[in-house]
């Protein structure tokens, strides 16, 4: 049968158009995605922690009796001079006040006293009575002995009494000493306080600043009664400061010697530098906010940055470590959003003419935003930012453009 061209004409149109219908209700829409080009720079892995510092020597001044602490000299922020600024002064404690018992007891023991005193007071009297005697028989003795009457033998016997009586005179004047002695102590403990009595300049301690620097702080400020051992001052050198950060003990295990480190949220509008110096060895149980028990370990920090980049910094103020564990200069990476794992393996989807290819990588490094790419990429090819689901190896694929 012959067609005509226009029925020839017709049929072909109505088959493009159905082909048409069928391509645009069967093709695969492109998955809208972010790319990011790879690329090389610098990278460094940080161990970040909250941190304070703290004068790297403190002087701390005690009280050296127990007493009464008068009111401090000084003032906190006051510059004070090592042997000459006095920090804080001291006077010895006053008399306690008896109960009745304690007034009781002491009354009696003033009475014991006393009446020791006067049977010491009699056995001297008896013992110079004695000497007296004694002294005045060596003498006659000495006379007959002269003249030939009484033997040497005499004599002699006398001079050992004569020596016995002195001996027991001088024992007479210690005993009489003790009851003395024995009386003032008992009579001490009945001393009462004075009320309101004028101070003595020189019953005081004066204590002066043991180094140069300024005063942190003053335990205590008003007149009070304090303890020996008792804090009074603190003392210490502002620009002499150093960082103790705040580590998990798995984190600070990492960290190189001499690592350097950037300080920030100091207050002052630059980051600061420093250098850490030690990991102390002892770690201690905190508990998080989360109810975690954690390790935490010090670590202590240099600050290399000149005294004149952080003024207005000083002791136990808040700051925030950016300690350095690893950096390169030129090294390729990639976000952290673009990997996931695959099979056991890190992997990346490639935008290759249009399509999601799946790429296994090799990585290296990491940080809280970047990844070290070792193999499987190359510089200029362009990843997929936070793969969804809905891409898989060959899915095609359309950059998301900014509306």
């Amino acid at each position: 049968m012959n067609l005509s061209p226009r029925t020839i004409g017709l049929s072909a149109v109505g088959a493009l158009v159905v082909g048409a219908l069928l391509f645009v209700t069967f093709r695969t829409e492109p998955v809208q995605v972010d790319l990011h080009e790879v690329a090389s720079g610098p990278m460094q892995v940080t161990v970040n922690a909250d941190g304070r510092t703290r004068i790297r020597d403190v002087f701390e001044v005690a009280a050296p009796i127990s007493g009464t602490a008068l009111r401090a000299p000084i003032e906190v922020g006051d510059r004070v001079i090592a042997g000459e600024t006095v920090v804080a002064v001291v006077e010895p404690g006053a008399p306690a006040l008896l109960d009745a018992r304690s007034r009781s007891r002491a009354e009696a023991a003033i009475r014991e006293a006393q009446a020791g005193l006067d049977v010491a007071v009699s056995q001297l009297r008896q013992a110079e009575q004695d000497l007296t005697y004694t002294q005045s028989q060596f003498d006659r003795t000495r006379e007959l002995v002269d003249r030939g009457v009484a033997s040497i033998t005499r004599l002699e016997d006398v001079s050992s009494q004569l020596a016995v009586r002195v001996a027991a005179r001088d024992a007479a004047i210690s005993r009489l000493d003790m009851a003395e002695g024995t009386l003032e102590r008992a009579e001490a403990e009945l001393i009462l306080p004075a009320e309101g009595a004028a101070r003595d300049a020189d019953c005081c301690i004066e204590l002066t600043a043991p180094a140069d620097g300024v005063v942190l702080q003053i335990d205590t400020i008003s007149e009070r009664p304090v303890l020996a051992g008792t804090p009074l001052v603190s003392i210490g050198d502002p620009s002499d400061l150093e960082i103790v950060g705040d580590l998990l003990s798995t984190d600070a295990i990492r960290l190189p010697a001499g690592a350097e480190a950037v300080v920030d949220r100091w207050g002052g509008p630059e980051t600061l530098r420093a250098v850490l110096r030690e990991v102390e060895p002892v770690a201690r149980t905190k508990v998080s906010a989360l109810g975690i028990e954690e390790q935490r370990v010090d670590a202590v920090l240099d600050i290399t940055s000149p005294l004149d980049e952080r003024p207005g910094l000083g002791h136990n103020f808040a700051v925030f470590l950016r300690i350095i564990e690893w950096q390169n200069a030129d090294t390729l990476q990639v976000p952290l959003s673009a990997l996931f794992r695959n099979n056991g393996g890190w992997h990346v989807f490639v935008a290759q003419n249009g399509a999601a290819r799946l790429t296994p990588v090799e990585t290296g490094r990491r940080n809280d935003s970047s990844v070290q790419i070792l193999g499987g990429l190359e510089a200029g090819q362009r990843v997929i930012l936070h793969p969804t689901d809905a891409i898989a190896n060959g899915t095609p694929i359309e950059e998301r453009t900014a509306e």
